[in-house]
């Protein structure tokens, strides 16, 4: 019988054969929503628990404040119900519906403002009180470790070595770190590609951040090559996904999925993998699904 943070990661690898326009190239989708708490956050959350608290960082009575468009949130309130840790979390006021329910049915208290932005500044100001601990997911060295130690080693081995191209979403940039770093020391001419969303393009779990808030985590020389993805071609691929390959999948994994497509209409032959970041049930009291 395992604990439920015993199921936290090793998630399966799909085979993408639908929507692949290339037939010498594999496209494998990792389905990240089989975690526990429904998203690859659950990884990084549990790693920045776990390390806060190894490391002294986290006292007992200490209420952990954190700001997250959403899936991170999910992850950290499931996780700190199991350790009885008092959480606040603070979303754009956009979220859907959904995430915050979530939330609050782990028992973590929700405060929305008007961007992710704002919802960081809230975050910084709060956790300078006493009584505040913040994990700052876009500064924590665990949250790309935890990709390193299992996402990476997951993919290296289910793909047999044979992976040419990851693909990723980029947000807290946490998993395209990790990951990158973990495939490069195995292979070092494994393509890293992360997608970015085009000027005006709204896609939660997808930023191009202002310079000022640029993850401190993310590091630029660890990426190969950027792709940008319009709202219009995640939505329409999140989509495809769900209605062509049985994917049920949030926005973010659709427009990783895009530019894995589009990845493998430009490559002679490979072997492709995409993040698949969540589940698309979190979604549905948007128009995601039209």
């Amino acid at each position: 019988m395992s604990s439920l943070l015993q199921l936290v990661g090793n998630t399966p690898l799909v085979d993408l054969d639908h929507i692949n326009p290339n037939p010498n190239v594999k496209i494998y989708g990792k389905l990240e929503g089989n975690n526990p708490g429904g998203s690859v956050k659950d990884r990084a959350a549990y790693a920045m628990i776990k390390g806060a608290m190894e490391r002294g960082d986290l006292q007992p009575g200490v209420t952990l404040i954190e700001a997250t468009s959403g899936n991170t949130g999910i992850a950290l309130a499931m996780i700190a119900s199991l350790f009885r840790i008092p959480i606040e979390l603070v979303m754009p006021e956009n979220s859907t519906r959904e995430r915050v329910l979530t939330m609050e049915a782990f028992g973590a208290k929700v405060t929305l403002k008007e961007s992710i932005e704002a919802s960081r500044d809230y975050a910084d100001q709060k956790a300078e009180e006493s009584g505040y601990f913040m994990l700052n997911q876009f500064a924590n060295e665990d949250n790309w470790k935890a990709h390193y130690g299992t996402t990476g080693p997951e993919i290296w081995k289910d793909t047999k070595g044979k992976i040419t191209h990851f693909v990723s979403s980029m947000g807290t940039t946490g998993t395209i770190m990790g990951v990158s770093r973990y495939l490069k020391e195995q292979n070092a001419h494994v393509q890293i590609v992360g997608c970015q969303p085009t000027d005006g393009s709204s896609i939660p779990g997808i930023r191009k951040w202002p310079q000022a808030y640029l993850p401190k985590i993310f590091d630029a020389s660890r990426v190969d090559k950027v792709i940008e993805v319009s709202q219009d071609d995640a939505v329409g691929m999140t989509r495809r996904l769900a209605r062509e390959e049985a994917v049920f999948a949030g926005m973010s994994s659709g427009g990783a999925a895009w530019a894995a497509v589009q990845l493998a209409s430009q490559i002679e032959s490979g072997v492709i993998v995409t993040i698949i970041c969540d589940r698309g049930d979190r979604y549905l009291s948007s128009d995601l699904f039209g």
